[in-house]
C-alpha cells in the first residue's frame, strides 16, 4: 500500500507527496541494511539462536535521542571481549547506525534492542567454526508495567530459581542465554507477581529478573554490589549518581531479604522499566505499603535527567 502527504502550496494549488518508505512501517537494521519486520531474518544455523551465543543491550529512546549510549555501548563492547567475540565493525560505526535506525523509525520515545550474535556455522558448539556475526537493531514501543504501579507500587516474590553463579558465567555480560531469569520470572507470574527477586548461591539478595534493586533504611540508599552478582545496570548507575548529587547516603553492599523485609522503602530500576516502586515482598508490606519520599524524589530526579 502506498501513503502520500497532502501538502498546500497556495490556497487553490494542491499536491500530493508520496512519504518515504521507511516511515510507512518498522524498519529493522541487519548488518548495515533496514528490512521490515516480515523480511528480519537470520539463518537457523546461526549460534545466537542455536546456543545463546551471543550479546545484548536494551535501551530507551527520550526526545528522539538514545540514553546514555557511550555506556551501553562500551558495556556491550566489554561483553564481546568477555566471550571473545569480535565485533564486525567500529563503536562509531554501531554508534552511527544506532541513531539512523531511530530516525528511520521515527520514536521520539521507545526502546531499542540492539543484537549481535555469534553468526552462522555448523552444528556443534565450536564458535570458532562461525562466521559472519549479525548485528540486529529493533526501535519500537516498550510498555514494561501498566502506570497504575508506577503509582502504587509493584508485589514482588522470592524466586526459587538463583542467579547463576559468577564462577560459570560473569553475569557482567550480558548475554543471550537469558532462561535462569525466564525461570524466575515464570515463577514470579504463577505467583501473581509481575517481578520476581533473585538470591545469589550465597543466599544475598542478586537482582529481579529483569532490573536492578533498591532499598532505603533510614534515609540511606542501599543496593546489591558488583560482587552479588549484578548486572551493574546503566540506570542503576544513574540512579546511584542522582543520589549522590542530592546528598542521599548510598551504600552497595550486601544485603539479605531480612533488608528489605524492614526497608522504609524499595524500588527497581532498568532501561525497559526506568523507576518503578515496590511496596510489598513474599506478602509483607515493605514501609507502609505506598512509594515512599526517597522513591517519589529520584524518580522525579530521573525523569528530569532523561528531559534534560
Amino acid at each position: 500500500m502506498t501513503f502520500f502527504l497532502l501538502s498546500i502550496d497556495t490556497p487553490t494549488n494542491l499536491t500530493l507527496q508520496r512519504l518515504p518508505d521507511q516511515l510507512m512501517s518498522q524498519q529493522i537494521y541487519i548488518n548495515g541494511e533496514y528490512l521490515s519486520k516480515d523480511d528480519a531474518k537470520i539463518s537457523v544455523y546461526d549460534h545466537g539462536l542455536l546456543y545463546g551465543d551471543g550479546i545484548f543491550e536494551g535501551m530507551r529512546i527520550y526526545g528522539g535521542k538514545v540514553f546514555r549510549l557511550n555506556e551501553h555501548l562500551d558495556r556491550l563492547w566489554e561483553s564481546a571481549a568477555a566471550i571473545s567475540l569480535k565485533m564486525p565493525l567500529t563503536i562509531e560505526a554501531l554508534a552511527s547506525d544506532l541513531n539512523e535506525c531511530v530516525r528511520r523509525n521515527g520514536h521520539d520515545e521507545g526502546y531499542i534492542r540492539l543484537i549481535v550474535t555469534r553468526g552462522s556455522g555448523e552444528l556443534g558448539l565450536d564458535p570458532f567454526r562461525c562466521s559472519n556475526p549479525q548485528v540486529i537493531i529493533i526501535a519500537d514501543k516498550i510498555s514494561l508495567y501498566p502506570q497504575e504501579l508506577y503509582d502504587n507500587g509493584l508485589e514482588l516474590v522470592t524466586a526459587s530459581t538463583i542467579r547463576n553463579h559468577p564462577a560459570a558465567l560473569s553475569p557482567r555480560v550480558k548475554s543471550l542465554n537469558y532462561l535462569n531469569n525466564v525461570l524466575a520470572k515464570m515463577e514470579g507470574l504463577q505467583a501473581g507477581c509481575k517481578e520476581a527477586l533473585m538470591l545469589n548461591h550465597l543466599g544475598q539478595v542478586a537482582e529481579c529478573t529483569g532490573d536492578n534493586l533498591f532499598i532505603v533504611k533510614s534515609g540511606r540508599l542501599m543496593t546489591p554490589s558488583k560482587e552479588a552478582g549484578i548486572l551493574e545496570g546503566i540506570t542503576r548507575n544513574a540512579v546511584i549518581q542522582l543520589a549522590k548529587e542530592a546528598e542521599i547516603e548510598t551504600l552497595e553492599l550486601a544485603l539479605t531479604r531480612h533488608d528489605i523485609y524492614t526497608a522504609d522503602e524499595c524500588f527497581l530500576t532498568g532501561s525497559a522499566a526506568e523507576v518503578i516502586p515496590a511496596v510489598k515482598l513474599d506478602g509483607r508490606i515493605i514501609g507502609n505499603g505506598t512509594p515512599g519520599p526517597v522513591t517519589v524524589k529520584l524518580n522525579e530526579a530521573f525523569r528530569a535527567l532523561v528531559r534534560s
